[in-house]
């Protein structure tokens, strides 16, 4: 009898652990959270950053902590001023441009994400940073108001100044940036000339995309500096074609948006899962339509049929990492004494 209630008492003990054991692991689990950096317009409402967040908490047992800043090139910067004691595991939303810049800080590790699958233009491949998405840079007009849009870079350095354009500053935004890579591309060393010439037509200098979007539809300016895949927003979500990109016969330059791990991630596992997720229909379901930019990978539905009407640039801008990483800082005095310029 006694034994018999011993061995109860010791099963409903063990039970008792049991339960407590898996609710303290589940609880653990819970309790992970992964930190991502990115930019702002990732993590607004409509943009990929809730969709994401909800997908991989689903299969993470984890939290996701979205920390924004304005734009891409803010994100290296606040990296670069944390250093070692940042708070993130992973960072979203640098480019090409600026990956043999973040790479010198020392603060990445490698990825461990095979991105042999992936459909990048020029085959971009890297063991550190992962891409998830890509677009050409556009300058998008209001066709209530401009019905001679700019066909060239040349027409839209040396056209109407009344006609203004909102730009975003190259030294906090990766927009901006491009724009600056993208005269350069066009004019080399006649650039400066350029961009004293197109200050005639900037209403305004942005620290990032969203500010800059914002006042472009809100009527502050006929013109922007944003994507050929912008007008698929306008099309699908306010079903105007009001919107468009101006194609340029010089051509566009590319954005590839890429994803890095930190070294000192708490929980490198956790973030490696996030990496290998951004591939996965789980994350580039919405990239299209909520980024409004390329998926570099499958996705479970097709693109919508306004992908099909936007820009197809003839010809393709990029510069390598390297030459960027080389340059950015003169080309970046450049563009500052052009604009500076009475």
């Amino acid at each position: 009898m006694f034994k018999h209630i011993f061995t109860s008492r010791s099963l409903l003990s063990a039970a008792l652990a049991a339960t407590f054991g898996l609710a303290g692991a589940s609880a653990q689990a819970a309790n992970k959270t992964l930190t991502v950096y990115t930019y702002e317009s990732f993590t607004s409402e409509w943009g990929p950053g809730p969709k994401v967040k909800e997908a991989f908490e689903k299969t993470c047992g984890c939290s996701v902590n979205f920390v924004s800043v304005a734009d891409g090139v803010a994100l290296l910067s606040r990296l670069k001023l944390e250093g070692t004691g940042t708070k993130a595991d992973v960072v979203l939303g640098l480019d090409t441009n600026l990956t043999t810049e973040a790479k010198a800080t020392g603060l990445f590790d490698a990825s461990g994400v095979d991105v042999g699958g992936l459909k990048v233009p020029g085959d971009y491949r890297d063991d550190v940073f992962v891409p998830y998405d890509y677009g050409h840079f556009a300058v998008i007009y209001d066709t209530q108001t401009i019905k001679n849009p700019p066909q060239s870079m040349k027409d839209l350095v040396e056209g109407d100044p009344s006609q203004k354009i909102v730009i975003e500053d190259p030294r906090t935004s990766t927009p901006g940036l491009g724009l600056l890579l993208w005269v350069k591309s066009v004019y080399g060393d006649k650039a400066p000339e350029a961009w004293a010439k197109l200050k005639k037509r900037v209403l305004t200098v942005t620290p990032g995309w969203s500010e800059a979007y914002g006042l472009f539809t809100k009527g502050e300016a006929p013109m922007v500096l944003s994507y050929t895949t912008s007008p698929a927003y306008h099309m699908v979500a306010e079903n105007t074609d009001r919107y468009q990109a101006a194609a340029f016969s010089e051509g566009h330059y590319i954005q590839i948006e890429v994803a890095g791990l930190l070294k000192n991630a708490p929980d490198k596992e956790l973030a490696r899962d996030f990496l290998k997720f951004m591939v996965t229909p789980g994350f580039q379901d919405t990239i299209p339509t909520n980024n409004w930019m390329m998926p570099v990978s499958a996705t479970s539905q097709p693109l919508p049929d306004a992908f099909g009407e936007l820009v197809n640039p003839s010809t393709t801008f990029l510069m390598s990492s390297d030459e960027v990483a080389e340059n950015r800082k003169a080309w970046i005095d450049e563009w500052l004494a052009a604009m500076s310029m009475n």
